[in-house]
């Protein structure tokens, strides 16, 4: 496979996860995705905004955001963000201690 043909099968998949994350799943909350995999739709937002950055882009974490989540983050919440649960709460803690822990050994 040649390099475009490859960047282009690579931003099409981008561009369905963020679909997917976006459009077809808006209920599932960030805190659960960090919480399970570690990254959510912010970290995407804040790598889509890097990589603008990287090329000279100018860009900050509001417009990434704004790019990924095609709203304002305001907004997003209001629509779909709901308020964490204690558990969503106390598995986000052990998840990122332990991360903490893994990154210092």
């Amino acid at each position: 496979m040649d390099e475009q043909t490859q960047l282009e099968i690579e931003a099409a998949a981008f561009r369905r996860l963020r679909q997917h994350l976006i459009e077809d799943r808006p209920d599932v909350q960030n805190i659960d995705m960090m919480n399970l995999t570690g990254f959510c739709r912010n970290c995407l937002s804040r790598w889509y905004q890097e990589a603008a950055n990287e090329r000279g882009i100018e860009m900050d974490k509001d417009a990434g955001r704004e790019a990924f989540y095609g709203m304002a983050m305001s907004e997003w919440k209001t629509r779909y963000q709901t308020e964490a649960s204690d558990s969503q709460k106390a598995a986000f803690e052990v998840a990122f201690k332990e991360n903490v822990t893994d990154k210092e050994s």
